[in-house]
């Protein structure tokens, strides 16, 4: 998975990664250490997690000069086109946040937009979800999102930061492979379906 991930940067020119772990951390270090993957990676163990968005606030000196920054959940499998995405953010956005439609909303970050794709709700694992548009994943952040991030332990961006944007991100409906792998029955599928990164992902 991570190195689908750090081909998908390469493939984008993405040259800088920061790489946040904790559980495996050995295997992962090991990992990363055994080859030249193309592009620069900087890992960050936690050993206590920060939480999601703690993490970002932990790490903003990483970030500090950047206007914009990818943010990316490594346990989704995906081919998208992240160059279409970048271009779809629009400054003065807070974030971009990568979207597509699941069959059991119930377990995502429900994400409602209007006819401009200005995001007008996100609830985290509703009991009733509104719709069956969800969260990938993979967003584009800046200082802004930041500057949302709660002083509080575990701080998390689907509960404690994505709420409170509201009104203030745009979304960018992903229709290439997207799957999250964060169950044993999805990572099963994953097996069968997964083709590679595509020659678009690669554009």
């Amino acid at each position: 998975m991570l190195e689908i991930w750090l081909a998908l940067c390469r493939s984008h020119q993405i040259s800088q990664v920061l790489v946040n772990i904790h559980a495996h951390a050995n295997a992962v270090k090991s990992f990363l250490q055994a080859k030249d993957y193309g592009v620069q990676v900087t890992v960050v163990e936690e050993q206590e997690l920060f939480g999601s968005a703690g993490t970002l606030r932990a790490n903003r000196k990483w970030l500090a000069g950047d206007t914009k920054f990818w943010v990316f959940y490594a346990d989704v499998l995906t081919s998208a086109d992240l160059g279409a995405m970048l271009r779809s953010h629009s400054p003065g956005c807070a974030a971009t946040l990568g979207v597509y439609s699941v069959p059991d909303p119930q377990r995502c970050g429900i994400v409602s937009v209007n006819q401009e794709l200005m995001v007008t709700g996100f609830v985290e694992k509703p009991a009733f979800p509104a719709g069956n548009l969800a969260f990938a994943g993979i967003m584009i952040g800046t200082q802004q999102l930041i500057d949302a991030v709660p002083d509080k332990p575990q701080a998390d961006l689907a509960f404690d930061v994505l709420p409170n944007l509201v009104g203030k991100m745009r979304a960018y409906t992903i229709s290439s492979y997207l799957l999250d792998i964060g169950t044993i029955e999805n990572y099963a599928i994953a097996q069968e379906t997964w083709l590679g990164l595509s020659t678009e992902s690669r554009a």
